[in-house]
This record gives structure tokens, sequence and C-alpha cells, in this order.
């Protein structure tokens, strides 16, 4: 790959894969900028994959990984940008993209069991992501109400605790009957986001 060039992986995580969504079409988007610039791009998307929940800090900790999820893990230590997509649901991520997350994230992978500064263990350096999460209400709420809560906790407690940075976020909110205008310019900017590996 030329120097400046990135492999992407572009995780999908909205949990309804039946009918297109607007993180679909923000997925779509961005891959295409990226593509059109010379990155390389995979995409996997959560709730097509197969896989338990956890039940237990210690299945968490010395349990198999599904073997379904072992590809995935191969496509994160390809990658040196992560796009992670959602929408908020009940406050949070959908279940399907938390529980993906808790089985990839396994010790000894995305951080050391043992023997490193417990501050910062993680075994994923090198690698920037960016979250974009939509939502009903108003970002702006989000943002300072309810102080996106549960964005920082992904940023700070799982991708930057398995050492991912920078991080940035965009916070997509008001989606519902979203004016053909502001989509077109949230499409747009996805493709620039995309073209710059952002």
């Amino acid at each position: 790959m030329d120097v400046g060039k990135k492999q992407i992986l572009v995780i999908q995580g909205h949990p309804d894969w039946g009918h297109p969504h607007l993180c679909h079409a923000l997925a779509q988007a961005y891959r295409d900028g990226a593509q059109a610039a010379g990155h390389a791009v995979e995409e996997v998307t959560p709730v097509q994959q197969a896989f338990p929940l956890l039940g237990s800090a210690a299945e968490w900790q010395h349990g198999d990984v599904p073997a379904s999820l072992l590809p995935v893990q191969q496509a994160i230590m390809r990658a040196n940008h992560l796009l992670l997509l959602y929408p908020l649901w009940l406050g949070d991520m959908p279940a399907s993209m938390k529980g993906f997350l808790e089985q990839v994230a396994r010790p000894g992978f995305a951080i050391a069991r043992e023997g490193r500064n417990p501050l910062h263990p993680g075994l994923l350096g090198g690698r920037s992501a960016h979250v974009l999460v939509t939502m009903g209400m108003p970002a702006l709420l989000y943002r300072l109400f309810y102080r996106a809560h549960s964005l920082k906790c992904l940023k700070r407690n799982m991708l930057g605790f398995v050492g991912i940075g920078p991080v940035r976020t965009t916070v997509i909110g008001s989606v519902a009957d979203m004016p053909a205008a502001r989509f077109e310019r949230c499409r747009a900017r996805m493709e620039r986001l995309g073209r710059d590996a952002h």
C-alpha cells in the first residue's frame, strides 16, 4: 500500500440489517470516499456474526474467542484506522454491538494478560478510530444534558484502554424525518472523512 494510504475497518453496529438505515448510508459514503482516495476498506457487521454473549468474567478472561470472530480479530490487526457506527438505543450502543466488542476485545488480544503497566495494558496501539452515533434526540442535548456518557465511556474505557487513539467522534441527532438537504450534508461529510481516513 502507498505511503499515506490506510487500511480501514468499518464496524457497522446497526442491529437491523433487514432494512436500510442512516448508519448504512453513512458507512457507504465513508467507504466510497476512502476507496476513491486509495485507502483499503474492510467491513464487519456484528449482528451478522454468530457469537454468544459472555456470561462471566472468567469466560472473558480465559474462554476461547468464538471461531466466527477470529477473522474479525485478524481484520483489526490489519487495520490502522477503525470506523465504528451505531444508533443510540436506550442511552447506549445496541446489545449486539456491546456483546461483539466484549467478545473481540479479550485479554491476550486487546489487552495484556500480565507484565505490563496496568494503567496502559492495551495491545492495539498504532490505530486511530472514529465513532459515529446517530440518535433521535438533538445532538446538543445529548452532549450537554446527558454529557454523551455512553460515547465517552466507549472512547475512554474501551478504545483508549486497549491502546487505540486518537479517537474522534461524530454525533448526528434528530435523525427522524431528516430533510434531504441535511442528509446530503451528512453524507458529503462522511465521504470527506473517508477520503482523509479520519
